[in-house]
């Protein structure tokens, strides 16, 4: 019974040290590959590719981050004066739900959003491209595929993501506001007051800095992914499910690093 007990704690172990290599090892993969990406911004660009996919990218993901934006705003209006009524704060509700959500909420649903959405769609577009060989194709046209292929999808990511996260902000607060007026009781103007008056320029450029990391990444993990799939069909499929674990995992993770370094600074 010990030594199966001890075969067991071994096997487990060494899954584990196997896991935490493999991790590892994805993590400096992953900080090569956007180091070739870096390196690879460089003329002749492609214009027309980055308007496209600025629309793709942008534009078409508004009406998800609009709608996530608009219900986190409202929820957290009711969840602060909740709150704050135990402590007769119920003033502080503009403010907090404002700074709330230029800083932290805006910032980390949306770029979630558009991980859910972009980083699958990049990583099955290029990955279809892998293993249909239309990317060996490029290269036999003497072709940079990270050039014509990656670069146009991270900048567009890079300008459109402050872009979308400004506008989520702006309606979470107005679906704060609604909350607040329609069913809190505030009055319009004094609701609106309180939050200008609260909210400082660095909240909102901190979340905007934010927004284009995030935004980086969430290109990045497509683009990586989508030019490891093998396998046909089901790589693309597994490709697409990692590039969205990725990219989410690490908005989370670089938004807290983020979030340290503003508040040190």
């Amino acid at each position: 019974m010990i030594a199966r007990a001890a075969t067991i704690a071994g096997a487990t172990g060494r899954a584990t040290v196997r896991g935490t290599a493999a991790a590892f090892g994805l993590v400096g993969r992953f900080a090569g590959f956007a180091g070739q990406v870096v390196l690879a911004v460089r003329p002749p660009f492609q214009w027309r590719e980055l308007g496209a996919q600025i629309m793709v990218i942008g534009w078409m993901s508004l009406p998800v981050v609009a709608l996530t934006a608009l219900f986190t705003g409202a929820a957290l209006a009711l969840q602060i004066y909740a709150g704050s009524a135990r402590f007769n704060a119920e003033f502080a509700v503009p403010s907090i739900t404002a700074i709330g959500m230029v800083r932290e909420l805006g910032p980390v649903l949306g770029g979630l959003m558009v991980a859910a959405r972009v980083a699958s769609s990049i990583a099955a577009e290029i990955g279809t491209m892998k293993v249909s060989e239309q990317i060996d194709a490029l290269r036999m046209q003497a072709l940079d595929p990270l050039q014509f292929l990656a670069v146009p999808r991270v900048l567009a990511a890079v300008i459109a993501m402050p872009v979308l996260v400004a506008a989520g902000n702006a309606i979470g607060i107005m679906g704060g506001y609604g909350v607040g007026v329609a069913r809190l009781g505030f009055d319009g103007p004094t609701y609106l007051r309180n939050t200008m008056d609260y909210l400082e320029f660095w909240d909102v450029a901190s979340g905007l800095i934010k927004g284009a990391v995030f935004g980086a990444l969430v290109a990045l993990a497509g683009t990586f992914h989508g030019m490891k799939a093998r396998g046909g069909a089901q790589g693309v499929g597994a490709a697409t499910k990692a590039a969205v674990v990725m990219a989410s995992v690490m908005i989370l993770a670089a938004n807290y690093l983020l979030t340290e370094f503003f508040f040190s600074a």
